[in-house]
């Protein structure tokens, strides 16, 4: 197999792995403060959107630090984990986090311009963080950008066999 920039068992796919990790807890981060204040800005962060967010960022913080664990294993015994079965694995699970990271942040930007700019909500009740559930969406997006960069590398590696 071929080694390309984000490979798994190199340092630059722990480094890839551990920015996608970041990123995803910062989403959530950034959504769990935005839900604490008012019980009116609690009830408007429990919109499925942004449950699904959380929860698909969630996922992406599980599956972001067993692969960083996984690659700083390999690259301190010296394993190599460039096996056709492991990168076919890798390469599932980084479609699968990569489509629910693209649906969360997407869903939840939609309903975030619904009520931020079409429907004025944000401005009419100033006390509720929309800012901050912006800040969250753009997170997340962020991170699907580096899992989708993760997930093309897999793929070039599969292919590559």
């Amino acid at each position: 197999m071929k080694t390309f920039f984000g490979s798994p068992g190199t340092v630059s796919g722990l480094l890839l792995r551990i920015v996608q990790c970041c990123f995803a807890a910062a989403s959530i981060g950034t959504m769990a403060s935005a839900s604490i204040g008012t019980a009116s800005a609690f009830r408007f962060s429990n919109y499925t959107a942004y449950c699904y967010l959380v929860a698909s960022m969630g996922l992406q913080v599980l599956w972001s630090t067993g692969l960083a664990c996984l690659d700083a294993y390999a690259l301190r015994m010296k394993r190599d984990l460039q096996n056709p079965l492991l990168v076919s694995l890798f390469v599932v699970g980084d479609w699968v986090t990569a489509t629910l990271s693209l649906g969360a942040a997407s869903s939840s930007a939609g309903v975030t311009v619904l009520y931020a700019r079409d429907l004025d909500f944000c401005r009419q009740q100033p006390h509720l963080p929309c800012s901050r559930f912006q800040i969250s969406i753009i997170l997340a997006f962020v991170t699907w950008f580096f899992v989708a960069a993760s997930s093309l590398v897999m793929f070039l590696l599969v292919a590559s066999v």
